[in-house]
């Protein structure tokens, strides 16, 4: 009876005006090759966030999505929040 853990982003999403990127990544035990058990955990990558620690395939959606414009417009909208 061997036990295996692993983990998968399962679900990206990209929300709001200023690209908001959700990551849900699910951890999943296994019992021989039988999921037994799965749980979720998420976090979220703002427009001027260090993305140095994500996964390949998150780096290159910010790269798509976090241009310069929204990375501009959503410094300007915690200026804004600021004040």
């Amino acid at each position: 009876m061997a036990l295996s853990e692993r983990t998968e982003q399962d679900k990206i999403e990209i929300v709001s005006a200023h690209k908001f990127i959700q990551i849900r990544t699910a951890t999943v035990i296994e019992r021989d090759g039988v999921e037994i058990s799965r749980s979720f955990s998420r976090h979220v990558v703002a427009p001027d966030a260090d993305i140095t620690g994500e996964s390949a395939e998150v780096q290159a959606i910010c790269a798509a999505v976090h241009t310069q414009a929204v990375k501009d417009a959503y410094a300007a909208h915690i200026a804004a929040q600021e004040v």
